[in-house]
């Protein structure tokens, strides 16, 4: 028996948590939502009984539900040591070490590991929200709708700098003037040899061969830049380049765990994407197809892979021998998951944050989020054919018959002796059943509107948990701290307040997600356009004019331009959601032509590049990297779309995008080149330093390989020492060597040769390849 008053003897002593954790400024956006997310629900299921505003009792006189409660402390010690969680009371409490919290149970051992993570990230607590007049009446949504994210877009008027004759774009024109104000001049323009390879990374992936290199700079016609981003944005590999782009956002995958459902074809749902941004599919018709293609009488079977957005969300283990309350949980994690993905990719909020109280800084209820959590308890994970109902209706009779068929054939596999006439037969009858037409059609990961219900298999809790999917939709009552076992009131299905332009209307069409896929791009037009424009913009810039790419909330960092943000926007907009009109937008300007360069007065006055007086110098993703090897080895297999293809297979010379994406068991290679977590939405490739990089450049498979093969090439079409060096410099850095570094190179082959000269080739290859210039783009 545990003893109560060791308990509150433990209470005592916790009561003066003093957390030593930095000042509330200093806390990123990634820690706030982290926070809020996993372990604020925590302490509120666990602790806010007794230890928040609301107890009737205050324990041992600490507040667990604000950091200035917290920094308040209660009766005693602390009892947390920031970054050192074994130094840390709580810590040691939880794991039932000396004294035992809480007394009636440990706690899970998920839980004590978040607690643990917690502390050891510097236990990190947020200030109480700014949100203005969140008084006991609730959210005022009327003064909440004047944060700058959730105001109406508007073109700006339109600045007028001292320079006049360096912009070349609109744009230029609101950057410049945001220099001048902070005593900067902007940089001169990019030699051709450079601005070609940046231009050619940015929208295709891909480098410059040394013929489109020379024909540019040999190019005098006033518009030679304007018709290599003409060619550039038309070409199939643009697509491939973008789509990407958009996977990380959509946490796509190819495989998942074994003991989960499969993700079927997921390279449709990939392929989709590619073409899509090839089409240049306008992006709220891309938004709707995604959430909602097969709800959208205009859209056909071709659109169907679209819903893989949603399709491939990840998927958690369900042991229905567990009682009804643990599946209930995992089920409404799952709800979460696509709340989240949904609401940070196409709006940048953190409507998840909202599961177990009102959001702690954004207008946000928790009502908002089920009422949206509803839409997506109404619809199940399910793969659908990309032909129409009635072409795939004799498919399906046929499938379901050859599955029974096969059945069949495994039972009397089993006798001894074997019916092989038998056998023959029911075989003959699949063959035949096979060849119904459409019989392979592909099967793409998407959606059937069906309503899931968590019941009971049987009377007791024994008898462990069914699941049941129903026809039509159903809204969610609000789960109290978000326990799906505690129900608070029904929640209708319906779009978020603070967006909504006029009194809430409840989702009226199934589900309900095309509703919530016209509210994005109609009630929240300004601000869904505003984050995909801030996307774009930071794949081009390096960084964004937000931060803060997927939390355009209070606790999001606040808009560097904002004037040029709201009149991207509304450009965007008006020239009808074109994709390819923004990245034209961009490229062409002059701000994004500028040279990389950083003088000490320019790096003194803004060392972070904030005012874009410069290019920023940008390290290539890991699959521009090795699309690049295998372009200047002329190994690259150009092809566009089909199935996935091992990164580990020596063979395998197709584009990255094609290589497979394993959710739980990532490639290596991926791995150690910051290839972001498939598990969950990803707002930005984060880039890192290590020495597992360095020594992948010196041993990996990758670049060994690359190098010999580029040694091979390079000994086929130059003949000559000195013209295989300008040929190498031309294929990895496009330009020339200059005459030091040819002197390098041959001093090196000179030393290095052996006999067939082989081995010195790939030697030079492996450095060249492993080389920052190659790495980076200026």
């Amino acid at each position: 028996m545990r003893n109560s008053r060791l308990f509150f003897a433990l209470l005592n002593l916790l009561a003066g948590a003093g957390f030593c954790f930095a000042e509330d400024h200093t806390l990123s956006s990634q820690d706030i939502e982290y926070f809020e997310r996993k372990v604020r629900p925590l302490l509120a299921k666990r602790c806010f009984a007794c230890h928040s505003k609301h107890a009737k009792t205050v324990q041992g006189g600490l507040k667990l539900d604000s950091a200035a409660s917290l920094r308040k402390g209660g009766d005693s010690g602390p009892a947390v040591a920031p970054g050192n969680p074994d130094e840390s009371l709580l810590i040691s409490a939880i794991r039932y070490e000396d004294l035992e919290m809480p007394p009636k149970g440990k706690l899970p051992p998920a839980e004590i590991a978040e607690l643990t993570a917690w502390v050891k990230r510097g236990a990190p607590f947020p200030a109480d929200s700014t949100l203005p007049d969140r008084g006991e009446e609730g959210i005022d949504f009327a003064t909440a709708r004047e944060f700058w994210s959730f105001r109406p877009v508007e073109k700006q008027p339109e600045p007028e700098p001292n320079n006049s004759t360096w912009p070349r774009k609109r744009i230029d024109r609101f950057v410049l003037a945001a220099m001048q104000r902070e005593g900067l001049a902007s940089s001169d323009e990019a030699d051709r040899a450079t601005l070609l390879r940046r231009l050619c990374f940015d929208l295709t992936g891909l480098p410059p061969t040394p013929a489109d290199a020379d024909a540019f700079v040999k190019d005098n016609s006033a518009d030679a830049y304007e018709k290599q981003v003409e060619r550039l944005l038309n070409s199939p590999h643009f697509g491939e380049r973008w789509g990407r782009m958009w996977l990380d956002l959509a946490r796509y995958t190819d495989r998942t765990a074994s003991w989960l459902d499969s993700t079927g074809q997921a390279h449709l749902y990939r392929d989709w994407v590619v073409r899509a941004m090839n089409d240049d599919v306008p992006y709220d018709q891309f938004v709707h197809r995604q959430l909602a293609t097969d709800l959208m009488p205009e859209t056909g079977p071709e659109d169907t892979p679209a819903l893989g957005f949603l399709g491939l969300s990840p998927n958690y283990w369900k042991e229905l021998k567990l009682p009804i309350e643990i599946i209930k949980v995992i089920v409404a994690d799952e709800w979460e998951e696509r709340v989240d993905a949904v609401s940070r990719t196409f709006l940048g909020l953190t409507v998840a944050c909202a599961r177990c109280h009102d959001h702690k800084f954004d207008p946000i209820t928790q009502k908002d989020y089920y009422a949206l959590a509803g839409v997506f308890a109404s619809c199940r994970i399910s793969e659908r054919p990309v032909i129409s109902a009635e072409l795939f209706e004799p498919v399906r009779i046929a499938r379901q018959e050859v599955a029974k068929l096969e059945k069949q054939i495994t039972a009397l596999k089993k006798k001894k002796p074997q019916p092989a006439d038998e056998i023959a037969k029911l075989t003959s009858k699949i063959d035949e059943l096979k060849k119904t037409p459409h019989y392979d059609t592909p099967m793409a990961p998407g959606l059937v509107e069906e309503a899931l219900y968590v019941e009971r298999a049987g009377k007791t809790p024994q008898d462990g948990t069914k699941l049941v999917y129903k026809p039509g939709a159903k809204d969610l009552h609000l789960f109290i701290r978000g326990n799906p076992n505690r129900l608070g009131e029904l929640v209708p299905r319906q779009f978020l307040q603070v967006l909504s332009h006029k009194d809430s209307q409840r989702f009226q069409q199934g589900s309900g997600r095309l509703d919530l896929a016209k509210a994005i791009t109609g009630e929240a037009s300004s601000l869904a356009a505003r984050v995909l424009v801030n996307r774009v913009w930071l794949a081009h810039f390096g960084q964004g004019l937000v931060a803060t790419p997927s939390n355009f909330g209070q606790s999001g960092e606040r808009p560097s331009h904002p004037e040029l943000l709201d009149d991207l926007a509304t450009r965007f907009i008006e020239n009808g959601w074109s994709l390819k009109w923004l990245h034209r937008e961009l490229v062409l300007s002059a701000t994004y032509r500028q040279s990389s360069r950083a003088d000490d007065a320019r790096s003194e006055k803004d060392p972070g590049n904030r005012w874009f007086s410069r290019m920023n110098r940008r390290r290539l993703d890991v699959e521009a990297w090795r699309d690049s090897m295998l372009t200047a080895t002329g190994e690259l297999d150009p092809k566009l779309g089909g199935p996935s293809l091992s990164l580990t297979d020596a063979k395998n010379n197709r584009r990255t995008i094609y290589g497979t994406i394993h959710r739980r068991e990532m490639s290596t290679m991926l791995l150690t080149h910051d290839f972001p977590d498939p598990t969950a939405h990803s707002p930005a490739r984060q880039n890192t330093t290590t020495a597992l990089q360095g020594l992948y450049a010196l041993n990996g498979p990758l670049i060994l390989n690359r190098a010999e093969a580029l040694a091979r090439r390079l000994a086929k079409d130059e003949p000559d020492d000195a013209d295989r060096i300008h040929l190498a410099y031309r294929l990895l850095f496009s330009r020339e060597p200059s005459p030091r570094e040819t002197e390098i190179g041959l001093a090196f082959l000179g030393e290095a040769r052996d006999a067939s000269g082989t081995a010195a080739w790939t030697q030079y290859a492996q450095v060249l390849l492993a080389s920052n210039e190659f790495l980076y783009v200026d």
